[in-house]
């Protein structure tokens, strides 16, 4: 690959990466809910417990991850895709955001504690992941496309900031999951692959089988 690639996670505290703490409204503007300290929320969204349901290497392998990967992790919580990305890409970087300032706090000291000079963490707005067009190879979002407010506005500037032959990938819970959101935020995969088309990109759903959850692709 001649230029950096880059991945986009979302996975911001109020949704991503785990099922929803006990405090969490079911509300439309989920994604803005606020938690005052990441350490308590690494307890849980870090709790080596949850790689049983998650199955970090499975999601990894769906994205098709190579040398030289510029990953933007959207939404980043305490990281816990952002760290095995930037493991994965060790001559690429990992750009980590979240809409919580805490977040950002811990992020930039658990990339200085664990020595990943390629993982760096930036604050954003909940309805902009703010990539620049054409910037991105791979988008990656855990367990938060429910709790986005205006998801064919957001799927559309993920589009965007895909580069040709980019693709997304979002992992969500399934309406049988024992854990996640509550029932009437569950998405179908067929609604999230239906806001991916309008938002101009081909989408499927994966091949990969999680525990809980599916994995939808959107290609440009």
């Amino acid at each position: 690959m001649s230029k950096p690639a880059c991945l986009v996670i979302l996975a911001a505290c109020g949704g991503a990466a785990r099922s929803e703490p006990p405090s969490a409204q079911p509300d439309r503007h989920a994604m803005q809910h606020h938690f005052e300290s990441a350490e308590q929320c690494a307890k849980s969204f870090d709790d080596p417990a949850r790689d049983r349901w998650q199955q970090p290497a499975l999601v990894l392998e769906a994205l098709e991850l190579g040398p030289g990967m510029v990953i933007a992790d959207i939404g980043a919580g305490t990281g816990y895709f952002s760290v095995r990305l930037a493991r994965a890409v060790p001559d690429g970087q990992v750009i980590a955001t979240d809409i919580e300032p805490d977040m950002i706090r811990y992020l930039t000291e658990r990339a200085a504690r664990e020595q990943l000079a390629n993982l760096r963490a930036v604050r954003t707005p909940p309805s902009d992941p703010q990539l620049a067009a054409g910037s991105v190879d791979r988008i990656l979002v855990v367990d938060v496309w429910h709790h986005i407010d205006d998801r064919a506005g957001y799927a559309r500037a993920l589009a965007q900031a895909l580069r040709p032959g980019g693709k997304l990938a979002i992992v969500d819970f399934t309406r049988e999951a024992t854990h996640g959101p509550p029932p009437a935020m569950r998405l179908t995969p067929e609604q999230v692959i239906g806001e991916l088309r309008q938002a101009g990109l081909a989408a499927a759903l994966s091949p990969t089988v999680l525990p809980d959850q599916y994995i939808v692709i959107g290609s440009r």
